[in-house]
């Protein structure tokens, strides 16, 4: 056992919101440890929509301040990481059956415009009939409007690596590949062990951050005393790749079979399709796509892009698929909130909080969020930087 030296903060999961609050935490001067089992975003940080947007579908459930929370990010990523995060034109084409009328789309868009500040990035409009044919080949029969609006996309994974060092400039510490092995809490401290290749290493920190993702309560049950854990569904994702691309920009479609939203991107100059919602039971590393939901994917993209109605599962170049976390209730996954939820161990002296939940896109105001709540039970230090102004650039 090699005992290493005393960390004020240590993160477990170098995901995009152990990424996050790695920055977060160094950027105030506390001293930061990373462990990473595998790799920077291997997990669900490299598996998202490669999105970074605002939720318009979440003004539907009322979660204004969410939407406004991502819109505000938004900004700043596009400020912040302009060789990593561009600005898309998206597309809602609008048929007789599609379940939002004109109206309602019109006046979810003017509320998304007004929360985002009524920015030049937050504007939209109606597409004129004549330039309908320009649409990439999108069905035009019994097609009654088009808006455009925007948002963003990215590279989920070089953002988080990008983040990452970002938070390494300013003095975080990543170990890579560590297998977190225990913590245990000695007053008002963790001990926490961990082992790199063959040797184990012991240190100690004030504030433990469990940033594991899917595997957020299987790290709670290595931690003495017993914390308690949320109860959670393990939400799949998937995604296809296919030969061929958009040029317009992006499609946000209704599938035909339940109504959810599915986007039809360009990446990487061919065709992304996703995603899909399933409830996933087992070991988080072995998710895999579905036949059931790249057959969904393909329906949908077919039935608003004719020339793709006869492509099968074996023209599918490839597919991926995450894991959302999402609190346990019922009804579909779909409809439920998107709030990120941090769980500490002790409510009158936190020193693990658990990160449950979180949007790509919000990960900096995530990690803001949690150093306030519980930066009082970490020592004073000289802050040494603002991550609303961390230029974040590809390596």
């Amino acid at each position: 056992m090699t005992i290493s030296r005393y960390h004020d903060v240590i993160v477990i999961g170098a995901g995009i919101h152990g990424a996050g609050v790695a920055q977060a935490a160094a950027a105030q001067g506390y001293s930061v440890l990373v462990l990473e089992q595998s790799a920077i975003a291997a997990g669900t940080s490299s598996r998202s929509s490669k999105l970074i947007h605002g939720g318009l579908r979440y003004l539907e459930s009322a979660q204004f301040n969410l939407v406004r929370e991502c819109l505000h990010e938004r900004t700043l990523l596009l400020k912040n990481a302009p060789a990593l995060v561009q600005l898309k034109a998206f597309h809602i084409p609008v048929y007789s059956e599609t379940s939002r009328s004109t109206w309602q789309i019109r006046a979810g868009l003017s509320l998304y415009s007004t929360l985002g500040g009524l920015s030049a990035d937050t504007r939209f409009q109606m597409v004129p009939q004549r330039e309908w044919v320009k649409l990439d080949g999108l069905d035009l029969e019994d097609l009654q409007n088009v808006f455009r609006y925007y948002d963003a996309q990215t590279d989920d994974k070089l953002l988080t690596e990008a983040v990452m060092r970002s938070a390494q400039s300013l003095g975080a510490e990543l170990q890579m590949p560590a297998r977190f092995i225990g913590a245990d809490k000695q007053r008002q401290r963790y001990v926490v062990r961990y082992q790199v290749e063959t040797q184990e290493i012991e240190c100690e920190t004030a504030l433990l951050v469990n940033a594991a993702g899917p595997w957020v309560n299987e790290i709670l049950k290595m931690v003495t005393p017993t914390v308690t854990t949320l109860d959670i569904d393990l939400i799949q994702g998937t995604h296809i790749i296919l030969e061929g691309t958009v040029s317009q920009g992006v499609y946000y479609l209704e599938a035909p079979e339940d109504r959810r939203a599915v986007f039809v991107m360009p990446w990487k100059n061919k065709l992304m399709v996703g995603t899909t919602e399933s409830f996933f039971h087992g070991n988080p590393a072995k998710v895999t796509p579905l036949a059931k939901e790249k057959s969904y994917l393909l329906q949908t993209l077919g039935y608003y892009f004719p020339r793709y109605r006869f492509t099968t599962q074996r023209e599918i170049i490839s597919s991926f698929a995450g894991l959302r976390v999402l609190p346990k209730t019922h009804g579909s996954a779909f409809s439920r909130p998107r709030d990120t939820i941090f769980h500490c161990d002790d409510p009158h002296d936190p020193r693990l909080a658990t990160i449950y939940g979180g949007k790509l896109t919000a990960y900096r105001a995530t990690a803001e969020k949690l150093m306030r709540e519980f930066n009082y039970v970490l020592p004073d230090r000289r802050v040494i930087a603002d991550t609303r102004s961390l230029a974040l650039t590809p390596q």
